[in-house]
Parts: C-alpha cells; structure tokens; sequence
C-alpha cells in the first residue's frame, strides 16, 4: 500500500515514512525564502503537522512533494503577513527602490514595478497622512521640522509616519518574498 493511502487510514508508520522521505525537501524549501533555520524548521514542522491533521479528508491532486513545496510558499507568505513590521524587508524595499546604480536591463521593469506600487500606497493614504509622509520621505525634512510647519505636535508626525509605514508595509509585503 502506498504512504498516502496508508496515512489516509491513520498509519503513523506511513506518516514517519512522508517525514523522513520529505522533510529535508520542505525545510530547504523554507529555509530558502526565508533565511533563518528556527523559522524554517517552524514552517516545516506546521506543514506536517497539518498533513497528519488533515489526512482523513486531504485530495492531492500532484505529486506529495509539489503538494508540500505548495504549502512551503502559503506557509512562507502566511509567514511575512504576521511579520510585517520587521524593519529590515522594509529596508531591504527601501534600498531597492532608491538604487541609483545601473541596473541588469532584466531588472528594470521589476524596479518599474515596485515604483509604481509604493506609489499608489503613498496615493491611498489618508489626505494627511500622506503629506507628512512625503514631508519626510521625500522633501527629507525632520520630525520637528513638519511639526512646526504643519502646526502638529511632534508626537502626532511620529504616529503618522509609523501608521503610514505600517499601511506601506502590509501593501507591499509580497514584493519581499520576490526580491529578498
């Protein structure tokens, strides 16, 4: 009988059988994207935990291992959403976006791309919101600075900036899986 149809039925020696087979597949898979061996092994372990959970009413259509690469990139993206105010993928973004170096012509539309989203999340802020981002951001002026000219205390420019960051960040947190 084949280890699925067995896991099918509960057999924990066909799912040791998928683990040992598998594993080092899935984790490569994970630890590829996202780049620290905790969270890989914490993405792999979930991924055979919700296989052996869901064996009794799982349909692969594929092959197990194209299955679980699948579950690696849901797992990995699922990963990045509840992470997203990690400050260094924005950084990463940030200093992708602001290469003035020459770029690999394949490149070039990807960047294009990038631009044009950070771009329409800049356009979707709130009408004040956006302009103290692009007070900061883009005019490069100090907290203090948009403060004073905008009549605002201090406190309220930082908690705009960070709000708008967050917004920023969450639109454009898929762009980390495919450039960093």
């Amino acid at each position: 009988m084949d280890p699925m149809t067995s896991l099918k039925q509960g057999d924990q020696t066909a799912m040791d059988t998928i683990y040992k087979k598998h594993w080092e597949q899935v984790f490569d898979a994970a630890y590829k994207r996202v780049g620290t061996e905790d969270i890989a092994q914490d993405i792999t372990q979930e991924i055979f935990i919700s296989l052996w959970e869901k064996r009794e009413t799982l349909e692969i259509r594929e092959t197990l291992s194209s299955y679980l690469l699948t579950c690696v990139k849901y797992r990995v993206i699922n990963y990045f959403k509840a992470n997203l105010t990690k400050e260094k993928y924005t950084e990463d973004l940030y200093a992708l976006i602001g290469n003035t170096s020459p770029l690999h012509p394949a490149n070039e539309l990807a960047v294009k791309e990038i631009h044009k989203e950070l771009d329409q999340a800049i356009a979707e802020l709130p009408e004040r919101m956006r302009q103290i981002f692009s007070m900061s951001r883009k005019q490069e002026k100090t907290n203090n600075e948009i403060s004073a000219e905008l009549n605002l205390s201090i406190q309220t420019v930082k908690n705009q900036l960070t709000a708008a960051l967050k917004i920023i960040r969450k639109r454009l947190a898929y762009l980390t899986l495919f450039f960093f």
